[in-house]
């Protein structure tokens, strides 16, 4: 009985990360078949223009044509006259998860890759205004960050009377562009327009998706009546996909593991975009072999002769809490948890304070771990008290199976009498560990899903979100895994036995590729579990000897 629950035990508390990753997470999307997109003229939502919703395009051939550079301290972006699309955007200080040495650049339309941020205006009569497609001209090629903020003017070819600028607004320390329209209506009648704000992607996984770290790759809405919305590439490929279509706040995104990008429609502490529009509508579907996450915003009507200015801000940057938290209400929701956000959340938030503290990330999830393992010291006790009193029984067990030899019923009535008359449960050991298993998952999310651990050093760690480079602390989660099989009950068999040395060391492979910061929590975890256990075997086998003393 004790090797059968050892071995479960071990199988639930290392093998459970796999079966969940295989189950559970999120797994990336493989690149769809074309889908043929509605008709314009099947909608029946009066409160949106048909015509607003389908801005088509071809995904898979964006149209190329000068390029507009922009660099700012933390951002290097390409504009495209060609619509005016944001292109390219490298983030930089973040580095590429397959080439430390170049940044990491979050949209691209390079290669097979796709993932663009497009704007464009859709008129209610017949004024041509300047979409996705249409060709902009700007003032010059190239704009580097001099001051606080740097502005790039776009301007579109006069539409019938109406001109208008596409202005961006890159800042200094920021990841938040403001995308502003400035339309000047030269018409003789009011002009109604509609103005639509969207990311399209393709459907692979994000660079640098790893083999244990498969989180969810797709789009997002917020809304304060809905809450936050994960919807799969899958449900919109099947045209179920259930999400928020009208509000009038939140945001629509696209995230991923660490990064994300998001158009706001109320930015944090700020007035809400639509709060002068007919109505916001969100818009989630698939195009053309990628996928389109919008928002349409209905402009209220421009008088005849008069002007107005619009401005919806983009973020484009990494999941920092400190950072996303201060952008937009709910954005501290795109870091993927998972399942376990319940435990996961309130410890990223623990670990944050800590870190706030200790000023290291990796000494606070040495303190994290500390804590945690604090929290459930009346459990784990209980647990190596229970396993303490196994491994004092198992000479006599040994006896036992001698005594009765082949006959496993006599042996196993023996056994059970024996835990009866010593008041030993052979669960005792199990249970209390199971009911930790969720915190423990929880905890593996919360550092799995930050970007905080990014190029974040400790001691010779560089990077606590890739693998140790020395191989260091997986050695190290390979020899605390072996040493704890010596404290707990030996089976009795001794195939199981042996299965039990070997266990260890096949589990700790997987550890080779995991984030440092991932396999140094579990190497602090096992470190106080050795000492617990050591105590509290050593503190039973003391009781023993001094009741067969007295």
């Amino acid at each position: 009985m004790d090797s059968k629950r050892l071995i479960i035990f071990i199988a639930l508390s290392f093998g459970i990360l796999l079966l969940w990753q295989n189950y559970f997470a999120p797994k990336p999307t493989a690149k769809p078949a074309v889908h043929q997109q509605a008709s314009a003229a099947a909608s029946s939502n009066a409160d949106v223009p048909a015509t607003a919703a389908t801005p088509a395009t071809d995904s898979s051939k964006l149209a190329r044509g000068q390029r507009v550079v922009v660099d700012t301290d933390v951002l290097h972006a390409e504009i495209d006259t060609n619509g005016g699309d944001l292109r390219s955007l490298q983030l930089k200080k973040h580095n590429a998860a397959e080439d430390a040495s170049k940044p990491f650049e979050l949209f691209t339309d390079k290669g097979e890759r796709l993932y663009v941020a497009q704007t464009g205006l859709i008129a209610a009569g017949n004024a041509a205004l300047p979409t996705h497609k249409t060709v902009f001209s700007a003032a010059q090629t190239s704009y580097t960050l001099q001051g606080d903020k740097v502005e790039v003017k776009l301007t579109a070819p006069d539409a019938n009377g109406v001109k208008v600028s596409k202005v961006y607004t890159f800042k200094k320390g920021s990841y938040l562009i403001d995308v502003r329209y400035d339309i000047a209506n030269g018409t003789a009648a009011p002009l109604s327009t509609t103005a639509y704000y969207r990311l399209l992607r393709d459907g692979k996984a994000p660079e640098g998706e790893g083999r244990f770290a498969h989180t969810f790759t797709g789009p997002a809405v917020y809304t304060a009546e809905n809450a936050f919305q994960k919807v799969d590439f899958s449900d919109l490929d099947k045209g179920k996909a259930e999400y928020t279509k009208n509000a009038d706040n939140g945001w629509v995104a696209m995230i991923q593991h660490y990064f994300m990008s998001a158009w706001i429609l109320k930015p944090y502490e700020g007035s809400a975009v639509c709060a002068n529009a007919q109505a916001c509508t969100f818009q989630l579907e698939p195009k053309n072999g990628s996928y389109s996450a919008a928002v349409m915003v209905n402009v209220a009507p421009i008088a005849a002769g008069k002007t107005a200015s619009f401005t919806v801000p983009l973020y484009a940057g990494p999941e920092e809490y400190n950072i996303i938290t201060k952008v937009a209400d709910g954005m501290a929701y795109a870091k993927d948890f998972g399942k376990v956000h319940i435990f996961a959340s309130p410890l990223f938030w623990l670990l944050t304070k800590l870190h706030a503290m200790v000023q290291n990330w990796g000494w606070a999830i040495v303190f994290l771990t500390l804590l945690v393992k604090a929290a459930f010291y009346p459990l784990t006790a209980a647990s190596y008290r229970s396993m303490a009193k196994m491994k004092a029984l198992a000479p006599r067990l040994e006896t036992l199976k001698q005594q009765h030899g082949d006959d496993r019923m006599k042996f196993q009535q023996a056994v059970m009498e024996m835990y009866k008359t010593e008041k030993v449960n052979p669960l005792g050991g199990c249970l209390p560990m199971l009911i930790q298993i969720p915190v423990f998952i929880g905890l593996y999310w919360a550092l799995l899903a930050s970007v905080e651990l990014r190029q974040a050093s400790w001691m010779y760690i560089v990077d606590l979100a890739r693998p140790d480079p020395y191989y260091i602390l997986p050695v190290l989660m390979a020899v605390s895994m072996f040493a704890q099989t010596f404290l707990n009950p030996p089976p009795a068999d001794p195939m199981q036995a042996k299965m039990m040395k070997i266990m260890p060391l096949a589990f700790s492979a997987m550890f080779f590729f995991f984030p440092a910061g991932l396999v140094l929590y579990w190497v602090v975890n096992n470190l106080l579990s050795i000492s617990q256990q050591y105590y509290v075997n050593k503190k039973i086998e003391n009781a023993r000897k001094a009741a067969l003393q007295s």
